[in-house]
């Protein structure tokens, strides 16, 4: 079992870093930030790919990325090159987390973004097909939404840069879509427990396919482990006075 924190980078750059880096220190195996242009209009939203690069120079073992990029308002293109020199800078440690996307007005159609889900969905499918194509060396598609035909120098540092899925819970849909990639993140209010979790997911499609999931303290990782997850992952809500001071007290100490 690997434990990772979940965090919004709606504070000081700096400070964001120096989570990271007190996280390294407490023995946490994962830091991933959110991906939104816009929040609340009153927490400071930075964007999660330029504190990416500060944070892979500033630890050494940490997995990093994000969690989740909504990939349907992003050029596959851009996010590959992203990608892969993120992949390069930190050493090959990683991993892209996609979802959709929320809430579809104030973070997507206010902008000039596509708001509705379904087409939104469509756009993300094709798009994973463009990234992983680039980062694999080459793609080849013509979809509904997108045409991509191009080579991408250099390939990453990792074989395979894991890419995981995010959606709402218990949602079939975006679990089968995790099942082509490398592993899921189901959302859930109130956090899925892990007898729901079996239920939910079922049988792993391969032995790499990773399950993160968010867990309550007074539950035991062990039990998640039995129902299949391979990460646990910490979090907090930034709508709440005080989410700062949540953050500091999950980095200063052990995951588990």
């Amino acid at each position: 079992m690997r434990f990772a924190l979940s965090v919004p980078p709606f504070t000081d750059p700096a400070v964001v870093v120096g989570w990271a880096r007190s996280a390294e220190a407490q023995g946490w195996d994962g830091f991933f930030l959110w991906d939104h242009l816009r929040w609340d209009d009153r927490v400071e939203v930075h964007d999660p790919w330029v504190l990416l690069g500060a944070i892979a120079t500033a630890t050494e073992r940490l997995r990093i990325g994000t969690m989740v990029t909504p990939l349907s308002r992003r050029r596959p293109a851009v996010v590959a090159k992203h990608l892969v020199t993120l992949d390069h800078l930190s050493g090959g440690r990683v991993v892209f987390g996609v979802g959709l996307g929320d809430p579809p007005g104030f973070d997507f159609e206010d902008f000039g973004d596509e708001p509705s889900y379904r087409v939104r969905a469509e756009i993300t499918d094709e798009a994973l097909d463009v990234v992983s194509g680039l980062l694999g060396g080459s793609v080849s598609h013509r979809g509904d939404h997108l045409r991509a035909e191009a080579t991408m120098r250099p390939a990453p540092l990792q074989p395979r840069i894991p890419i995981w899925i995010a959606g709402r819970a218990p949602n079939p849909k975006p679990l089968e879509r995790a099942r082509r990639w490398d592993g899921y993140v189901p959302i859930a209010s109130p956090f899925l427990t892990p007898e729901a979790l079996t239920a939910y997911v079922g049988p792993h499609p391969r032995d790499d396919w990773d399950l993160a999931v968010q867990w309550p303290e007074d539950t035991s990782p062990d039990d998640y482990a039995a129902a299949g997850a391979t990460w646990l992952v910490r979090s907090t809500w930034p709508h709440e006075e005080g989410w700062r001071d949540d953050i500091e007290s999950l980095v200063s100490a052990p995951p588990a």
